[in-house]
Formats: structure tokens, sequence, C-alpha cells
């Protein structure tokens, strides 16, 4: 499937009705770039970038677009620094050849790792805990996506990405597009239940496909994250994003 046939309105599998989680594999510190086989957004701003229009070969073969790239080398190196400061792992993606998603990946889940063991650290912006940080987790989705980073994009579904679909057919179905921006609307407060907690994040997504046709959704996200239990998982204490419902703006 496409990711014209994605934005044109149809019964779309990230668009209509979705009912679609968030540590990945494990990091690397060089620039990674996912494999077609593996698993598809810390202020609340757009996210956004607009990449000049390619073949789907071309872009394919020129891989994620790296954070330098997208904010330039300066900015791309402080996101890297911050990143090795929180991350405690031997080898983190804290790497400015990396996507700036990858990068913000690294942060969070070191931030809510820390958080769940009662130490959180001063670096870290964002209570992990908050709604501020569930709506985070759509800004790194569509800031993944316009990366390229199809890995990262998968993972803020969770370790087994959106139900139903396989890595190569998560990419396949945004083949045709050029760019996404989203915007987060007003967070109101989240749900608990059944021992997690739900964050609906309103958004309105404006998609440019290669051909320059202009596409606008609005809808929500529900994020989720499992309360403080005992026995929780660090990957079941983050924010992942649990559903999606999107419709077509005309």
């Amino acid at each position: 499937m496409t990711a014209r046939r994605m934005l044109s309105g149809r019964i779309l599998p990230w668009v209509c009705l979705l009912a679609l989680g968030a540590c990945g594999p494990s990091p690397k510190e060089e620039a990674t770039t996912p494999a077609p086989a593996t698993q598809a957004d810390a202020s609340i701003a757009p996210a956004s970038t607009e990449a000049p229009a390619t073949t789907p070969s071309a872009k394919a073969d020129a891989g994620p677009l790296s954070c330098a790239d997208e904010i330039g080398a300066t900015a791309a190196q402080k996101r890297a620094d911050l990143c090795r400061q929180v991350s405690p792992a031997t080898r983190p993606p804290c790497n400015v050849a990396n996507s700036c998603a990858m990068i913000e990946d690294e942060i969070a889940r070191s931030c809510s790792l820390f958080a769940s063991k009662g130490d959180p650290m001063p670096e870290c912006r964002i209570d992990p805990k908050s709604k501020e940080a569930a709506a985070a987790v759509v800004e790194r989705y569509y800031s993944a996506l316009n990366a390229r980073d199809f890995g990262t994009a998968w993972q803020q579904w969770g370790d087994d990405g959106p139900p139903n679909q396989t890595m190569d057919r998560f990419a396949a179905g945004f083949a045709d597009t050029r760019s996404t921006h989203v915007t987060i609307g007003t967070l109101a407060p989240g749900d608990a239940g059944a021992g997690s907690i739900y964050q609906p994040v309103p958004v309105t997504v404006d998609a440019t496909l290669d051909d320059g046709t202009r596409q606008r959704f609005r809808g929500t996200y529900v994020v989720r994250r499992v309360n403080d239990v005992d026995g929780a998982t660090p990957g079941q204490l983050r924010w992942h994003i649990d559903s999606a419902k999107l419709t077509p703006v005309r």
C-alpha cells in the first residue's frame, strides 16, 4: 500500500481507525540504518522536515536523514551530548549521523528508566510520566517518518510495531510521501484503567506527497503507559502509541 493511498481518505492503516509500545532493539553508538526486515515526536512543537522531492528508489538508497543535516551540526551535537549525559547504554545511539528522532528517543528512554527507579535526572527537561512526555512520542513518530528512520518510528508503537503490519509494509506505506508536519493540540487530562494510563493527544497532520499534492488530517492519538505497578518493565512504563483515529479535512 503506498502513502498516496494512505493519505487519500480511503480506509488507511494509520489514518481512519487504528488500534495499533516503547523499548526497541539494543541501541548502537554508530550511525545506524534500520534493516528493511526489522521494526515504523521533547518540547511540544511541530515536527517537520521539508525534504526535496526524490524518487522512491533514491530515497530508499539515501537512508535516514542525519540529525546534523536536519537541524545543523551545532544543534545536533548539543542533542547528542545531552544524550550521552543521560544514557546508561554502553554504546548509545548518541551520534549526529543518526536521526534526531533516534537521539531523542534514547534521551526519553533514559529519562524514563531513571525516573522509574525514583532517581530523576536534572537533565531530563520533561517529566517522563507527564502528558507532555506522551505528546512527545507522537512528535518523535513524525520526526522519524520525516527522516525516513522507519525503525525509530516503528518503536513508537512498541516492540511489535503497529498491529498487523510488517516492517516492509509499514515503510512502503510512506514511499510516496515527501514530508509530514504534525501540530499538537491542547492536552486534556489522561484516563486510568486496568493498570494503564491513557493520554489522548489531539493532532493536525499536514502531508505533502512527492508530486506536490498536499493533504490534511485531524484526529487523536491515544498514548499509553503501564501504571507504576510492581513487576512492570522499563518498556511498559514508557509512553507508547496505543491507537489513532485520523480523518481527512476537506
